[in-house]
């Protein structure tokens, strides 16, 4: 699988894909104006607790909650201790808060939105640029492959870690020479399926 989707009957899979996503453009848009300050720190932990929220609500459950932090959790540590270090506590608390809210309103969309669902308000939103010689479909096929290929990126880093702790070996930065294997792997089994559909 290269989405997140999973079937199911809340509200937000029961919302309209082309609304979903111009909320969670409006999302990304709202925080990126809010300042690294420490009158922020209240509010932009509201939105991280309010994004968190929505799993539930959304009928997804703690569990895919609680998966959607711990992939988290690194992101978290090193981008976190970082600002503390380097710029200052709110800056660590905004700054941090901001992506992890965006990221946990970006999984929250492709859990509950199918990659055809996606492909075709992108497709929509690109027609009117056919004047132009731009391939609607095809860039709405590259954009919905690159969304969705992120939770797969976590997931074979995931894999490669699990490996390393069943050996009892860290490999380090060496690590990226296996997970980029997996990566190209998939890319070229995605190539092969997309190839054998006439969509290559």
């Amino acid at each position: 699988m290269i989405s997140l989707y999973r079937p199911g009957s809340g509200f937000l899979h029961r919302a309209p894909a082309g609304l979903k996503l111009a909320v969670l453009a409006a999302f990304a848009l709202g925080l990126s104006f809010v300042p690294a300050a420490p009158a922020a720190v209240g509010p932009v932990l509201g939105t991280v607790v309010a994004a968190s929220a929505l799993f539930p609500l959304a009928a997804l459950g703690f569990g895919a909650l609680g998966g959607a932090w711990w992939r988290l959790r690194w992101l978290i540590l090193v981008l976190g201790v970082a600002l503390a270090v380097f710029a200052s506590l709110p800056a660590a608390i905004v700054n941090t808060g901001r992506i992890v809210a965006l990221l946990l309103m970006a999984e929250l969309l492709t859990r509950t939105t199918t990659m055809a669902a996606m492909m075709s308000v992108l497709a929509r939103l690109l027609r009117p640029l056919r004047f132009l010689g731009v391939d609607a479909d095809a860039v709405a096929l590259v954009l919905s492959l690159t969304v969705t290929m992120v939770p797969v990126v976590g997931g074979f880093i995931r894999a490669v870690r699990e490996a390393q702790d069943a050996r009892g070996v860290r490999l380090g930065p060496r690590m990226a020479v296996p997970l980029l294997v997996r990566t190209l792997r998939h890319a070229d089994a995605v190539g092969e399926a997309l190839a054998a559909r006439g969509l290559g």
